[in-house]
């Protein structure tokens, strides 16, 4: 996932090459049939596991053609390009999800046109999105980015400060809470990504324990959505294996 910084790379529709629509299609039968193949594997009820295709630096045309194979749900990280987009695609029937870190400056557009935002980690920011959420929008769907890896370049709020945070939100208007996501240190050992996984299912549970109404487990993308569903991922976020490798600050430049 990238950052919202100033050193972010943001890509314009110019700079890309799109991937053709067939390909899309593809692409998104056969992520819908690993996640089908992994809700059997591991007990999960069909249908237990939603797809949010994450469509960041990939131009609103690669949304549509997603949207027309039948792809509803949509996340972003960089708020300008994703607010551009919402504008752009401008389709009612989708649901827009803010995926990277937000800072304060950068709150409002998000809490006005986005539906989900997955990435809080501090009560600030949630302060922000509750006073900026338009009175005539449905409350703003919030998810709390827990760093299970205790990585320091990463975001999230670390589990022992959970709990304090989940009962602040909880307590705001025009936001609804509705889960965790994590993002752990990259492993190719299988049972490492469950591990990590497992223990944020394991804080979900225990803010479940604590009072909140949580059905969100934001967790798993391309390369380790089948431990993510193995630990409970109801929601995972998935753009290389959709929409193909993203390009390279070199390609941007072109």
């Amino acid at each position: 996932m990238g950052g919202e910084g100033a050193g972010a790379v943001v890509y314009s529709a110019a700079s890309v090459q799109r991937p053709i629509m067939t390909t899309i299609s593809a692409n998104l039968q056969a992520v819908l049939a690993r996640i089908a193949r992994a809700e059997q594997a591991f007990g999960r009820p069909p249908g237990a596991v939603r797809l949010l295709a994450v469509s960041k630096t990939w131009p609103a045309a690669c949304v549509r053609d997603a949207a027309r194979a039948g792809q509803r749900a949509f996340g972003e990280n960089y708020v300008q390009e994703g607010v551009d987009k919402i504008d752009d695609v401008a389709d009612p029937a989708l649901e827009w999800h803010f995926i990277g870190p937000l800072q304060s400056n950068k709150s409002r557009p998000v809490a006005e046109r986005f539906d989900w935002v997955h990435s809080v980690d501090r009560a600030r920011i949630a302060e922000r999105l509750s006073q900026q959420r338009p009175p005539d929008r449905a409350p703003l769907s919030v998810c709390l980015q827990v760093n299970v890896s205790g990585e320091a370049s990463k975001s999230g709020v670390a589990p022992a400060e959970l709990s304090a945070l989940a009962a602040r939100v909880a307590t705001l208007p025009r936001l609804c809470l509705r889960g965790l996501m994590a993002i752990p240190a990259p492993t190719e050992d299988f049972e490492a990504q469950r591990a990590a996984f497992r223990q944020l299912r394991m804080l979900h549970a225990q803010l479940c324990a604590e009072g909140h109404a949580l059905d969100t487990l934001s967790m798993g993308m391309s390369h380790d959505l089948e431990a993510a569903i193995a630990e409970g991922a109801t929601l995972v976020r998935v753009g290389t294996a959709i929409f193909g490798a993203r390009p390279t600050v070199a390609d941007a430049v072109r």
